[in-house]
């Protein structure tokens, strides 16, 4: 049997979905199951919709979540280059061996012609006539023309592509590894162009071609990509090596959280919720969301995206990525599609921060405060993490939360103050901060009592006096124990904030 080798192969056009890294998580953790190679393979043959600056988005994506190609783009190997544009005269190459075999065609019909004869055969029973076996005989092309026409068409410089000769009336199977036999009716398929006009490849051309020469043992995409692979065993046939063809696996859609529909690119605006593993910034100026600065650990994401698919027969949901790669399967990915839960994706984020080295989670904390250019020193950064450890759902939630404890809240909650705080109690918790600073030792045996006392002095309810201590020391009204939010912020800050707080509040 020969070595397991995968291939993620992704196209340079914009932000990596995040669809996209899932189907990079389970070829990575098929080729680690089996000591095989996962190899990176960026297909950029469509030049007009390269999007500078994908293919540095590509590779910091994968090393964020930790699916580190063995070979490829940026990581090298023996079967290069892994940028599909740097290999044009391979594909050509190929190309004209078809065309020799009879296998293929030069097409030198112009985009209006094309068009016209789509016009010609469109019927009701037809709506969307094909370039095929039933009108390639009235085209301009190799099989319709002389030799010498042909020449001279080379000669003129006459714009041509190469064109895959699909058969009529055959029966194109493959057994996918989660579908089973899948057939398809060559009736049903075009001539697809191999070689564009431009000279580069078109997918189906290069991804045979590449999958060939780069060994792949495996082919595992998106179930976008099964209708494409009668062209890819016919390609194979052709060239003699379909009982050497990869295996395919074909992986469910990710579909919206309602369940209508394949998860989009523009669901996350629409939703409220990140589909990109990191920021990505458009060539408009626009700001698509990534899970990474939403404030998720790249295990926690992994652990979400690997049970979007697939399922490991357990009750069992949290899982390292040794145990990953242990358990996971191809036999054990569904058919059907799965739907995108982003709360379930916060779910297994929290679970991730309660277990996740306490240091590591210190320095990303610290790395929130820096972008937003707070200054925070390690005791602070420390306090707000074991005040807020329990109920930090995202990272970021420990600077929304505590940041507090290092800068002064700019105003109050809006709601707590127009609702809930009573303008007389402004000269009562101005005595309450006037008795803190009387306070010799700060700490929660003494703060209760006072507070306590100041209750029963002007009739107060814990309801209405611990949220108002917290709006004026935090801004808002939720909040871990107020006696540790006292001692977090310290005494002095403490007594600030009351004097200032009262004055927020009553304005």
């Amino acid at each position: 049997m020969n070595p397991v080798r995968v291939r993620f192969a992704p196209s340079p056009t914009g932000a990596l979905h995040i669809g996209g890294i899932r189907t990079a998580l389970y070829n990575y953790l098929f080729a680690k199951q089996h000591q095989g190679t996962f190899i990176l393979r960026i297909e950029d043959t469509d030049q007009t919709r390269y999007v500078a600056g994908a293919e540095e988005y590509i590779l910091e994506s994968l090393r964020w979540t930790g699916l580190i190609p063995d070979e490829g783009l940026g990581f090298g190997g023996p079967y290069g280059p892994y940028r599909q544009s740097e290999r044009q005269e391979i594909y050509l190459d190929y190309a004209k061996k078809l065309i020799n075999l009879g296998f293929a065609y030069y097409a030198f019909d112009t985009s209006e012609e094309i068009e016209e004869m789509k016009k010609r055969h469109a019927s009701e029973s037809n709506p969307m006539p094909k370039y095929d076996f039933n009108t390639r005989a009235e085209m301009k092309n190799s099989l319709t023309l002389s030799t010498e026409e042909v020449e001279d068409c080379f000669k003129t410089k006459t714009p041509w592509v190469i064109r895959l000769k699909v058969p009529a009336s055959e029966t194109v199977s493959i057994t996918d590894k989660i579908r089973g036999e899948v057939n398809f009716n060559s009736d049903e398929l075009d001539d697809k162009v191999l070689i564009k006009s431009d000279g580069m490849p078109t997918y189906h051309m290069a991804n045979v071609i590449d999958d060939r020469l780069m060994k792949i043992t495996h082919v595992i995409r998106g179930e976008e990509w099964l209708s494409s692979t009668a062209h890819h065993v016919l390609l194979y046939r052709y060239f003699g090596w379909e009982s050497e063809m990869p295996e395919f696996a074909h992986l469910p859609l990710i579909l919206k959280p309602n369940g209508q529909g394949k998860l989009s690119k523009r669901d996350g605006a629409q939703f409220g919720f990140p589909v990109f593993p990191i920021d990505w910034k458009a060539e408009d100026g626009e700001i698509f969301s990534g899970f990474r600065e939403a404030g998720f650990l790249p295990g926690a994401l992994i652990n979400f995206l690997v049970l979007l698919g697939w399922n490991p027969g357990t009750e069992q949901e949290i899982f390292s990525k040794e145990e990953l790669i242990q358990l996971f399967s191809l036999d054990k990915i569904v058919k059907s599609g799965a739907r995108f839960d982003y709360n379930k994706a916060k779910w297994f984020n929290s679970n991730y921060l309660q277990k996740e080295n306490v240091e590591i989670i210190l320095d990303h904390v610290n790395a929130i405060f820096v972008k937003h250019e707070i200054k925070a020193g390690a005791d602070q950064v420390n306090t707000i993490y074991q005040l807020y450890k329990d109920r930090a759902v995202l990272l970021n939630d420990f600077f929304n939360m505590g940041k507090y404890i290092v800068v002064e809240p700019a105003d109050p909650d809006e709601e707590f103050k127009s609702k809930k705080w009573k303008k007389e109690w402004a000269d009562s918790f101005i005595s309450l901060a006037n008795v803190f600073v009387e306070i010799k030792e700060w700490n929660h045996v003494n703060l209760e009592e006072k507070i306590k006392e100041f209750m029963i002095m002007h009739q107060l309810k814990m309801g209405e006096v611990l949220p108002s201590i917290r709006v004026m020391l935090s801004g808002t009204p939720m909040g871990p124990d107020v006696y540790q939010m006292l001692m977090a912020v310290g005494k002095e800050k403490s007594v600030e904030r009351m004097y200032s707080g009262v004055k927020k509040l009553n304005s």
